[in-house]
């Protein structure tokens, strides 16, 4: 099935739209004309399989035809999203609205801003045909599904959030709109805050409504982050958390990971019930502490317990954050006390709070820092195959005293 089709006349749109839908699910076909047919069922009778998900209307074609054409096609056929490619004014946005026009897309547009505009049609598309058919039923889902890393610390104030965030950016320039990321510090978490985000809902109405039930309801109900990520955010309200039960959790997670490549959880600190969900489903456990004895036995103490009930995920990170040699300790004593070998150092930096701060992750920004190497270590270890590489300190171990 071709879930994205495209019509201009237009070689480079077409590119920048090609380059745009190459890493999302689905293929995208082109008729390149500058003209529309009669109405969309002449399109539709030149595809195979089920209509599309997202038409294109691209530059190139005369703006009264595209506007005919998206009002027929709201009429026959609702559960596709049109995106009109055209300059804006005041005039073309209201006779647009009119005609049933998901989005209007500047003709001049780079390929990630087409790449989020396209997204979100196509969660519109999947919302109306929910809407259009309640009682279907869901699809069965794959045997297997994407990676979940759950991102630790035992203790908080060890930059878990800022690491997770940056994680999340990083495998997204790897697999775009492949990534979510889940705020599962359901009092305190502030993904959204760290990401500038906005969100309409919140992880109380994915594990609360209808998307619990339904993957296609539940992918409407994440937020589109620029950087090509999605992104399910915490309550608004820390009450809430108690409406939220671990099987909850369990729930999402299998549903996230059915439908994207990389689940990168932002846990809250401590071992509590939603945590303990979050590691049963987890794949990677991405562990974080600082450059202090109390988060470095809180997370030696984790480990322990976390061992002893046989919670701990099959592939383990650890990342010491805000390594400094002048906080009196060094990388081996870190491991000494941890018992395991640190696999990624991120030093001390400034930049790194300040682009939390601003909500603008450090792997977004592309700022020159000392922390970047660090972070980017951490994403390449999650690269496909990656295992199977040669590596300097693979196979280093801790010396324990």
């Amino acid at each position: 099935m071709s879930r994205f089709v495209l019509i201009t006349p237009d070689l480079d749109f077409e590119r920048r739209v090609r380059s745009a839908t190459a890493g999302m699910s689905g293929s995208l076909q082109w008729f390149q004309a500058d003209y529309l047919p009669a109405g969309p069922r002449e399109i539709l009778d030149q595809l195979l399989g089920e209509p599309p998900e997202v038409l294109i209307l691209g530059p190139g074609l005369e703006i009264d035809d595209s506007l005919k054409h998206a009002s027929l096609l709201d009429l026959q056929f609702p559960e596709i999203s049109v995106v009109l490619a055209a300059e804006q004014s005041e005039s073309l946005v209201l006779a647009a609205m009119r005609s049933g026009v998901r989005d209007i897309l500047s003709p001049a547009a780079d390929s990630d801003s087409i790449r989020v505009m396209v997204e979100r049609a196509s969660l519109a598309a999947a919302g109306r045909r929910r809407g259009l058919a309640p009682n279907a039923i869901e699809a069965p889902t794959q045997a297997s599904g994407g990676r979940i890393i759950a991102v630790m610390s035992p203790k908080g104030g060890v930059g878990k959030t800022t690491v997770a965030t940056n994680l999340a950016v990083g495998l997204g320039t790897m697999a775009p709109m492949g990534v979510v990321i889940v705020d599962l510090d359901l009092q305190f978490g502030d993904v959204a805050s760290g990401l500038l985000l906005h969100p309409e809902r919140t992880i109380t109405d994915a594990v609360l409504g209808p998307a619990s039930q339904d993957s296609m309801v539940l992918k409407t109900y994440l937020s589109v982050h620029p950087a090509s990520i999605y992104a399910l955010c915490a309550p608004r309200n820390p009450v809430e958390m108690d409406r939220i039960t671990a099987q909850h959790v369990s729930r999402l997670l299998e549903q996230l990971r059915q439908e994207f490549q990389y689940v990168v959880i932002d846990t809250a600190p401590g071992l509590g019930e939603h945590v303990l969900a979050a590691l049963e489903n987890a794949t990677d456990a991405v562990w974080v502490c600082g450059m202090d004895i109390p988060s470095i036995r809180g997370l030696r103490t984790g480990l322990n317990i976390l061992d002893e009930l046989q919670l701990l995920p099959q592939y383990r990170h650890v990342v010491l954050n805000m390594a400094d040699p002048k906080s009196g300790l060094v990388l081996s004593d870190v491991e000494a006390t941890i018992g395991v070998p640190v696999d990624v150092a991120i030093p001390r930096s400034r930049t790194l709070p300040f682009s939390t701060n601003k909500g603008v992750p450090l792997l977004q920004d592309g700022a020159r820092d000392a922390a970047t190497k660090g972070l980017r270590l951490l994403v390449n270890r999650f690269r496909p195959n990656w295992d199977e590489r040669s590596h300097k300190q693979l196979h280093r171990r801790a010396v324990v005293r």
